[in-house]
């Protein structure tokens, strides 16, 4: 069943991508370059900087589990997580930050839909995400194309 998730996870990001064309830096994109791009940069990040993580070895995206918290909740499209988190970019700009942010988990970007599973309520939880999973080679607000994003996420409540 997860790998199923996984699975229309991935088309659906895939579909995305392809709709937020016309905002794209590039037309000749290459997503599989920039994938490997992406992944050097954060494994160099990540050595550079001594931080224990793991790789999540079907999606790529690097994490770290602070403080798993506690409960057994089943994360679903509609599971309502609470969270206080801080985004970063891998040369430490913060271009994000906020406390009791409400999100529901199928309107999350992929990479937090790939890692905020791995923890529960009270769980403490660091992403350290490939631009695919994140917003691609779109700009987004201050974030640019292309762009590795280091979040830091604590989950305060789960419904």
């Amino acid at each position: 069943m997860t790998k199923i998730n996984h699975l229309l996870l991935f088309i659906c990001m895939a579909g995305c991508l392809v709709a937020c064309k016309k905002d794209s830096v590039e037309d000749n994109h290459d997503p599989i370059a920039q994938f490997t791009t992406d992944t050097n940069a954060i494994r160099a990040f990540v050595t550079k900087n001594n931080i224990v993580t793991k790789k999540d070895e079907q999606f790529g995206v690097f994490y770290q589990i602070i403080a798993p918290g506690t409960g057994n909740i089943e994360y679903v499209s509609t599971t309502q997580v609470t969270a206080n988190y801080t985004g970063r970019l891998l040369d430490g700009t913060e271009f994000d930050s906020k406390n009791g942010a409400v999100f529901t988990m199928g309107g999350l970007i992929g990479g937090w839909q790939i890692g905020i599973p791995l923890i529960q309520k009270g769980g403490k939880i660091r992403l350290i995400i490939p631009s695919f999973y994140a917003y691609g080679n779109v700009r987004n607000g201050p974030v640019p194309a292309n762009s590795v994003l280091d979040f830091t996420i604590e989950i305060t409540d789960l419904k």
